[in-house]
């Protein structure tokens, strides 16, 4: 049984995927990584496939039912118990799964019920998930003293 309140458009086999990635989270001033389960939409897994920098360490194509049930998530096969799921897992992963619904194509590049993990893996650009933006004045852009000025 999923849930989400039982959308009419989605069924306990709908298609979706869902990624391990690397994460960090800040805390007292030191950054930890953790491994974080998350759904790939189609758009994103086929930037993905084209070999961009990520921080997807695999990817496991499934059900919708084997990942999620009365919106309480459920350990992926293959998975770390060490893993957290993503902040709002269940409506991201019911949103992930309309985009395949969307794009049947998406649904070949990994085949139901296998991993991925060709993926150019990277933490160069670190996906921190506790990050706050501070916006100060130097961040303001220097306009030009003609910039709006009818000349």
């Amino acid at each position: 049984m999923i849930s989400q309140q039982n959308p009419v458009d989605l069924t306990a086999d709908d298609y979706v995927v869902i990624g391990l990635a690397t994460c960090f989270i800040k805390e007292d001033g030191e950054v930890h990584q953790v491994d974080v389960i998350e759904p790939i939409p189609s758009a994103s897994l086929e930037a993905l496939l084209k070999g961009i920098p990520t921080s997807y360490k695999y990817a496991y194509a499934t059900t919708l039912g084997s990942v999620v049930n009365k919106d309480e998530p459920i350990l992926p096969t293959g998975f770390p118990d060490s893993a957290q799921f993503a902040d709002e897992f269940a409506p991201r992963v019911f949103a992930a799964a309309r985009t395949y619904k969307r794009r049947e194509s998406a649904k070949s590049l990994i085949p139901l019920g296998t991993t991925y993990t060709d993926f150019k893996y990277s933490l160069d650009r670190k996906r921190v998930l506790n990050a706050s933006r501070v916006v100060t004045k130097d961040d303001n852009v220097k306009q030009h003293s003609h910039t709006h000025k009818v000349l």
